[in-house]
């Protein structure tokens, strides 16, 4: 069992305006694992995520404080290469968002921007990727017809391909299977769980189901605040705090 921290956050807090977001937050996301960001719909979840990845700096009008170390390196004092700091996360959305291009090109994409452009090492690691995300067999023959060719669940595992393609460290994916079918929603967990012994990831979810079959880690949510965190067993199992409780009983969503 591997129980390093990769992603160490201290005393964040996020306002846009006069909104306070996030409050206080402190979470310690393991290497290595599945960390599930559980909560109802608009507690802070996402914003969390985004600020991973520092995307909360396209927001107008932000105040983030505190701290977010990323293998000792505090990302929110770094003035650093943001593109570097992105590439070292895959992101994946709610809703997949396929390059307008080819199948081949979406996965390619990444390798040719960081100047490795010959054909066969592009043709072998397209095709690791797309095994890696399972979906070479359905694509092997079809490779130059356009991304937007493939169903919404084949177009997801697509862009979880293309962001393995930069050779991240941190998967972040904000609610990935919210508009999928069942079956494509359970290709992409059972991915997951097999991608963890490679990668850290960090998933959003609202779905009780959901974090109960997959995470790890759980770090519960409730209006901008971290309630309760720790291994999923025993917070599912013992939960300590009485929000949690409720939360897990159905008393709120």
């Amino acid at each position: 069992m591997n129980n390093h921290t990769k992603i160490n956050i201290n005393n964040v807090n996020l306002s846009i305006g006069k909104q306070h977001i996030l409050k206080n937050i402190n979470v310690e996301i393991p290497e290595k694992k599945i960390t599930v960001i559980l909560g109802p719909s608009g507690c802070g979840k996402t914003t969390l995520l985004k600020c991973l990845n520092r995307l909360t700096d396209s927001y107008e009008d932000i105040n983030v404080s505190g701290n977010i170390f990323i293998n000792n390196k505090d990302i929110l004092k770094s003035n650093g290469d943001i593109t570097e700091l992105r590439k070292k996360m895959g992101l994946l959305s709610q809703r997949p968002y396929p390059l307008p291009m080819s199948i081949y090109d979406n996965v390619a994409y990444g390798l040719k921007i960081s100047g490795r452009k010959k054909k066969r090492f592009l043709n072998k690691r397209v095709e690791h990727y797309l095994k890696q995300a399972s979906l070479w067999e359905e694509t092997y023959d079809r490779l130059k017809e356009p991304a937007s060719s493939l169903s919404i669940g084949q177009q997801q595992r697509l862009c979880l391909a293309r962001g393995l393609a930069v050779d991240p460290e941190i998967i972040l994916a904000d609610e990935p299977t919210s508009a999928l079918d069942p079956l494509s929603s359970q290709a992409i967990e059972e991915k997951f769980i097999h991608l963890k012994q490679y990668y850290t990831i960090v998933l959003v979810t609202h779905i009780l189901r959901q974090a109960k079959r997959i995470a790890d880690n759980i770090v519960f949510m409730y209006l901008g605040e971290v309630i309760e965190q720790g291994p999923a067993e025993s917070f599912f199992n013992n939960p300590k705090m009485e929000k949690t409780k409720a939360y897990l009983s159905g008393a709120f969503n």
